[in-house]
């Protein structure tokens, strides 16, 4: 937003930057500071900021004939005033009393409009009625002042603002002024870390750092660290912490009462809010006979300045402050928490509380078969309604507690409207929190289903409406639980800065597109899994998996068709890839739940939401999403406290049925932890010691064991996650023959170190990485190991080969070398040219001696690349009849060459002439 007032009617003469305009008292070089017109007077608010002192000294740099004056600046002996004393060089400063009496013609406004936050100079506005000029970066503030010339954009900094001034008119700054403007631009961004923050704070920092602004001064003052007063003060603010649900936003409320002032308490709000990853904080502080208040947010719903500026205070939507006097700290905290109540925009309707879609049941089923439902979907109420062609009926609902007891007295036959709620309230998708809340507690029901074109979009239950009142980050989860209660409030947060960060131009463009191509079509739209963890992690990953809230085939084909890709769909599973022109691909899915018949089964697969999509997935730090829609793009949803699993680098599944219903998910966690360096939680390996101990894994496929021990063996480093296998006892999955013995390690960083040296040697040769570790855990195992390993994990042909095969063959080449070196190159060619690249790195990683490794290493840079220059046609031209011969001759000439024996053509066809 730019805005341009004009309240005194005159010539609007020349265009400042950023869609303002020149009106009287445009910034000009004055010599002069007490001109006829009288003086030009700068300051800022109470208490300023560093941005409102660097926003001075642009303005002064503006506005050269002027004096500055800041209000109260001596009378806190804490950073900023110690900052400030030591540059007054830099400033014309005076105070208050030394401008007392005489004209002020001028005053500069810079990072305020608020007449209650200007103290003296207030009075100076009342009373001699001068023409103001205001350059602030905190828009649409109620109340505030009017000016002649008005230069109002929602930068992160005043001083960004002022800085495109003072370089659009080559005005000239000195290290030290380039230095302090800087700092203002550093602190109001957070280091470009505040949702605040714009590309036009960027060019301005990376200008003044042009100049020479020393960013080691800057970060000193800015990331300054705690002394022991303020980190106590720090524990006291978490121990006295409150989270409330107003309006269904979280905010985090601290009351204190201090003895003595403390400076900085700004600094110490925000160290909180990092700490905790807060989405909003108000902290109320006592201190002598003003109440201090300090708020920060990340949500668009908490507008801090409006908040506070019914308190007298003032500020920007993302961080505000005030100060009041003679009010019992009590009474302010009660009129800030009415004020929440009716300034926070209420975020939660029904539409995003809702499960969807309703698990229903039709009135005549059996009791027996509801409680199967239940159980197959983890939930507690079941829905009954009938259909016709247009419409879907409601009759009412049954809870679990109903069902049980009909089939303890033997009623499992009976249907279930026997039995049911019939009298039942609805909502709308677009009903309100506090609604929901009447609703539900008023009218006693379990849920409350949401009625959309007369058919029901999903129910909103008493469980939901607890996690959302009750729930904050301690409560989430209990202290000592890991596994994630079923779906609930989730928590967000916007990532667009990080995705701009983290992602090329043409994903983000790619994210972009998909997002309005399924907001065109109706349906919701979220980037979910590894490529959200990986981002939040800084970790590159370019695979791209689309989860569709609607029909994701057909979005996949309308989205390739719009591109010029190729699709390939998978109608059972819901799921489409599809696939560029330059060979890139992108998984989309439709939103879908799982259940699973029998322990180790394949799912069952049925249409869902994004919530219980997330829910079926493995752990925690893999169900996080990002909205792609373009009214929510870059917003990142949490249901189940990933983000906090990947702050404290732990593993954690969702549910404690997890492992048995897909074993495999042990050896993801475990890949997992080794990849991130993270921990397998408490619970979790509980679980995983329970999954062993019931023999789940007998019943798994040996494919889908195979592909998960691929993944982990096509790790950067393997090696700890073998080892971590081993130690949980879960080789014998694969074969109880494969052990753990004294040299496996050796021969396993061995395997990593030829592996190595291939990549640095033969970049351009690709080889399956992963058949070289196999191979080393098979090396003790016998042709029989080896076949049943084969037929366990049902390999391909062309892999079971290798096992039961080829690896012997490698073994006899070991053999040879081991009682054969030093030997000819031609003898060395014979042994090793049937072996491919694999196996000759796997006989590299089992050698002991470095002669093995060096022979191998000869033959593969110089020797499998010398070929014949002469063919069987040049043996008949010699004469010879075509038949067995022309192999042995061209066999004989080749290990000629290879030993040094031949040079060219010619000598080849001497060489093979000699056997006519």
């Amino acid at each position: 937003m730019n805005t341009f007032r004009n309240p005194h009617a005159g010539n609007p003469g020349s265009t400042l930057p950023g869609h303002h305009r020149r009106l009287k008292g445009e910034p000009v070089h004055e010599t002069n500071p007490t001109s006829q017109d009288g003086l030009t007077v700068i300051t800022t608010h109470i208490n300023a900021d560093f941005d409102g002192i660097s926003s001075v000294l642009a303005a002064h740099k503006l506005y050269p004939g002027s004096v500055v004056v800041l209000p109260n600046a001596g009378e806190k002996k804490n950073l900023k005033n110690f900052f400030i004393s030591s540059l007054l060089y830099l400033f014309n400063m005076k105070r208050s009393t030394d401008i007392a009496g005489k004209q002020v013609s001028r005053v500069v406004l810079v990072d305020t409009r608020d007449l209650s936050r200007l103290g003296e100079v207030a009075a100076i506005i009342n009373e001699q009625a001068p023409e103001i000029h205001i350059y602030d970066h905190h828009t649409d503030l109620p109340d505030a002042l009017s000016g002649a010339l008005e230069v109002i954009r929602p930068t992160g900094a005043t001083a960004t603002i002022l800085t495109g001034l003072i370089r659009e008119r080559g005005i000239e700054l000195s290290k030290e002024e380039a230095t302090i403007i800087c700092l203002g631009i550093y602190e109001d961004t957070g280091s470009f870390t505040y949702a605040s923050t714009t590309p036009e704070d960027f060019e301005a920092a990376a200008w003044l750092v042009s100049l020479g602004a020393n960013l080691d001064i800057v970060s000193s003052l800015i990331a300054k660290e705690l002394d022991p007063a303020q980190v106590a003060l720090i524990n006291e603010m978490l121990n006295r912490s409150e989270r409330r649900m107003i309006n269904g936003v979280e905010v985090t409320l601290v009351t204190l009462a201090l003895e003595e002032y403390i400076p900085d308490l700004a600094t110490l709000v925000q160290k909180m809010m990092r700490m905790e990853s807060l989405g909003v904080l108000f902290v109320l502080a006592g201190m002598g006979n003003r109440i201090h208040v300090v708020a920060r947010s990340c949500l668009p719903e908490v507008d801090c300045g409006a908040i506070l500026s019914d308190l007298g205070g003032g500020g920007h939507p993302f961080a505000a402050s005030a100060s009041i006097r003679n009010m019992p700290l009590a009474q302010v905290e009660e009129r800030l928490g009415a004020l929440l109540a009716a300034r926070v925009k209420p975020i939660r309707t029904a539409r995003h509380l809702m499960s969807a879609p309703a698990i229903t049941a039709a009135p005549l089923l059996p009791l027996s078969e509801a409680s199967r439902l239940l159980t197959r979907y983890s939930i507690n109420a079941l829905v009954v309604t009938t259909f016709d062609d247009e419409s879907e009926q409601l009759l009412g609902y049954i809870t679990r507690q109903v069902i049980e007891r009909a089939l303890s007295h033997n009623l499992g036959a009976c249907p279930v409207q026997d039995f049911m709620f019939s009298s039942v309230a609805t909502a709308s998708p677009d009903t309100d929190f506090n609604t929901l809340v009447d609703r539900i507690i008023g009218d006693k029901q379990r849920l409350l289903p949401i009625m959309e074109n007369d058919r029901v979009a999903g129910v909103v239950t008493r469980t939901d409406l607890l996690n959302l009142l009750v729930y904050s980050k301690e409560h989430a989860r209990p202290e000592g639980s890991e596994v994630s209660a079923p779906p609930h409030y989730p928590k967000q947060k916007p990532v667009v800065s990080l995705m701009r960060e983290r992602l090329s131009k043409e994903i983000l463009d790619l994210l972009k597109q998909i997002g309005h191509v399924a907001r065109d079509m109706g349906f919701g739209v979220f980037v979910v899994g590894g490529f959200v963890r990986d981002l939040l992690l800084r970790r590159q990953n370019d695979d791209i998996d689309i989860v569709i809230e609607g029909d994701g085939i057909t979005f996949a084909k309308a989205f390739a068709e719009m591109m010029g890709a190729r699709i390939n769909t998978y109608t059972k599973f819901g799921t489409s890839v599809i696939i560029f022109p330059d060979g890139f691909k992108v998984d989309v899915a439709t939103a879908r739940m799982e259940y699973y018949p029998s322990p180790a089964a394949l799912p069952e697969v049925e249409t869902s939401s994004i919530k219980l999509d997330l829910y079926r997935r493995d752990f925690t730090i893999n169900t996080l999403a990002i909205r792609l829609d373009p009214d929510g793009f870059g917003t990142l949803t949490d249901f189940f406290n990933g983000q906090r699993d990947i702050k404290e680098k732990r593993i954690r599944i969702l549910h404690n049925l997890s492992f048995v219903e897909d074993p495999t998910r042990v050896f993801r966690a475990i890949k997992f932890e080794q990849r991130f360096g993270f921990t397998i939680g408490k619970v979790t390996r509980e679980m995983i010691k329970n999954a062993i101990h019931l023999d789940v894994f007998r019943e798994l496929g040996g494919l889908r064991v195979f592909n998960e021990f691929r993944q982990i063996l096509e790790e950067e480093n393997p090696i700890p996650s073998i080892l971590r296998i081993f130690d949980l006892g879960l080789m014998e999955i694969i074969h109880p023959g494969i052990t753990r013995h004294n040299e496996l390690i050796d021969q396993l960083d061995e395997a990593k170190k030829v592996l190595a040296w291939h990549d640095l040697m033969y970049t351009d040769e690709p080889i399956e990485r992963w058949i070289i570790y196999f191979l080393t855990l098979l090396a003790p195992c016998d042709r029989e190991v080896s076949e049943v390993v084969a037929r366990r994990l049902m390999l391909p042909p062309k892999y079971r080969k290798i096992l039961t095969e080829e690896r012997f063959h490698a073994r006899g080449a070991y053999t040879w070398l081991t009682h054969g070196l030093p030997a000819a190159n031609s003898d060395l060619h014979r042994q090793l040219s049937p072996l491919r690249t694999e196996l000759l790195l796997y006989v590299m990683a089992i050698s002991k001696g470095e002669a093995i490794k060096k022979s191998i290493s000869h033959y593969m840079s110089q020797l499998r690349h010398i070929t014949l220059s002469i063919r069987g046609r040049d043996l008949k031209t010699l004469g010879l009849k075509p038949g067995p011969r022309y192999g042995e001759i061209l066999a004989d000439t080749l290990a000629a060459k290879l030993d040094g024996q031949l040079k060219d053509r010619d000598d080849e066809l001497a060489f093979a002439a000699g056997y006519l």
